[in-house]
């Protein structure tokens, strides 16, 4: 999942960081809701995670909640407070967070609730994992194609949801960097390549339908059946031997 983090310079912050990075989502992090709200309006994310653990904070995001609430493609909203009442609790539900947690709290369950959040969100519409032959497991960070699994890293568990976003169509170099590499500003296109060619050979040995194809100065594209003969995608062959 691409997931936006806002918390000042702490303990708790430090630590979701550190967990959501583990869990293999793309993730963004700064530390004010301002550049938190501009961040969440210039780019797409499932959800966003926001944490407050002082007074002032607290009353900062009551008034700032309602925006985030109607950020385009309705992102989870979900808070992290340091200490409430049931009653400054309920007072972020009804002024749009999704879910309210307060030390201590799980980080299992609010990781779940976050991907509920995130299947609600999407029921209904055209989910990018919606009747595809291949899907992701992000318990065990596997790629699945009918009983056949395979294990992917990080970075290439976050390239291959990025492409499977847009399955059967190209997606550009540039937005699989931000989604694969968010915790780069800058990422060798070497880098890129070395990924991609990683995943085209775990596909081939563990026998995967799909295949990851090199779409000439755009970017990829991962095809997710068997083609059919004599179909072709628009592959560079130079930028194919390179990735």
């Amino acid at each position: 999942m691409r997931v936006l983090l806002i918390s000042t310079v702490c303990a708790e912050g430090a630590y979701l960081h550190k967990a959501l990075r583990e869990s293999a989502h793309s993730l963004q992090m700064t530390d004010d809701l301002r550049d938190g709200l501009h961040l969440a309006l210039r780019d797409t994310f499932d959800a966003v995670l926001i944490v407050a653990v002082d007074s002032d904070a607290i009353v900062n995001l009551t008034t700032r909640l309602s925006e985030f609430a109607r950020l385009p493609g309705s992102p989870a909203i979900l808070v992290v407070l340091g200490r409430a009442t049931p009653v400054e609790r309920a007072r972020m539900l009804r002024a749009g967070a999704d879910a309210c947690f307060v030390q201590p709290y799980s980080f299992i369950e609010m990781q779940e609730r976050m991907l509920a959040l995130h299947r609600s969100s999407v029921q209904g519409m055209s989910d990018y994992t919606l009747d595809l032959p291949l899907k992701l497991d992000p318990l065990t960070r596997e790629l699945v194609e009918g009983d056949k699994r395979c294990p992917l890293t990080k970075r290439e568990f976050l390239l291959v949801e990025s492409l499977l976003r847009q399955p059967d169509a190209p997606v550009a170099r540039d937005q699989l960097i931000r989604y694969a590499w968010p915790d780069k500003d800058v990422v060798d296109p070497s880098s890129v390549n070395l990924v991609v060619s990683r995943l085209r050979r775990k596909l081939e040995l563990y026998m995967f339908d799909a295949r990851l194809e090199t779409v000439s100065r755009f970017g990829y594209q991962i095809s997710t059946a068997q083609l059919p003969q004599g179909r072709s995608f628009p592959v560079s062959q130079s930028n194919a031997e390179n990735a």
